[in-house]
């Protein structure tokens, strides 16, 4: 194969490596795009197209989240991963491991890391790569490459269980759920809802948001019982869809454009966070984004007519 062909081949694996380290889908594609421009500027054909397009998209993603995180700290409000429909990268023997991986709730936990930590933990437990080839990618001993995933794994398991496996479960409870969200029926929601849910938006400024999380299972199952009738009366629609591998849905304003993508979190049979991204700078890959705020005045004055 010729490197443009060798570069295709593995384009799925780069992006999935970048998306993990920077949970952002545009920033991982500018991230590939980046390694592409390198290796077809380098002269001497490398020993392993895998290893060196692997190597070279983890330290660019790693020069990019150390930028980022000063970028992240001044975030208006709660600063939610892109998310993705779609995770081009499969391996049918471990669907359950990068499915886990990708969700909400790793991702997020990956933010508490390191950016070599993050690379070491994702490089290796994620896609399996060995520690030679995480050593050439991060630029440290493979002594200090095992260090760095011992720490990371230890906030990983600190931070949260993993998934239950069982996807059959998770998307059945789901169907109830947005059953329950369709129906406004308050209770049906609260039985599936873990005692200390909580409900997060990012909005990043750029959309109306909940000005904090809402926290416990009354507080949650009555917002969504409320809140979704009153946008089904102005035709915003949604279509259940996995969001960050895991039970979601895409919103849809009355025009059809991207309102919203909403991710649930499930573990030990119930949902124990629920996370929606309003923020249009992070929907425009799923295709045309609403106008939220125009969709937010038609919601309130729907409400008005109703009281």
């Amino acid at each position: 194969m010729n490197k443009a062909e060798e570069f295709e081949e593995l384009r799925g694996l780069l992006f999935s490596i970048a998306y993990r380290l920077l949970g952002s889908v545009s920033e991982a594609e500018d991230a590939v795009q980046e390694t592409w421009l390198r290796f077809d500027r380098s002269t001497t054909p490398p020993k392993s197209a895998r290893a060196f397009l692997s190597a070279t998209v983890t330290r660019v993603s790693i020069d990019v989240l150390r930028s980022a995180r000063v970028r992240r700290e001044r975030y208006a409000g709660p600063w939610l991963p892109e998310p993705l429909l779609d995770d081009p990268y499969q391996d049918p023997q471990r669907s359950a491991e990068l499915a886990d991986s990708v969700s909400m709730a790793a991702l997020l936990l990956l933010e508490r890391l390191s950016p070599l930590e993050r690379s070491v933990f994702v490089l290796r437990d994620v896609f399996a790569f060995g520690f030679d080839e995480i050593a050439a990618a991060v630029g440290r001993s493979e002594a200090a490459c095992r260090q760095l995933l011992v720490r990371a794994r230890r906030h990983m398991r600190e931070g949260r269980p993993r998934f239950e496996a069982d996807r059959r479960e998770r998307r059945e409870l789901a169907d109830r759920f947005f059953d329950a969200l369709r129906d406004g029926d308050v209770d049906a929601l609260q039985s599936l809802l873990a005692a200390d849910v909580q409900m997060v938006g990012d909005g990043g400024g750029n959309a109306p948001n909940l000005a904090r999380a809402v926290v416990g299972v009354r507080n949650v199952a009555r917002l969504l019982a409320s809140a979704f009738p009153v946008m089904a009366r102005i035709n915003v629609t949604f279509e259940p869809r996995e969001v960050n591998g895991q039970p979601g849905a895409v919103f849809r304003a009355p025009d059809g454009r991207i309102l919203h993508t909403l991710a649930l979190d499930v573990l030990d049979g119930r949902i124990q966070a629920i996370r929606s991204v309003l923020n249009p700078d992070k929907l425009g890959h799923l295709g045309p984004v609403a106008d939220a705020w125009a969709v937010h005045r038609e919601v309130q004055a729907a409400r008005r007519r109703t009281n």
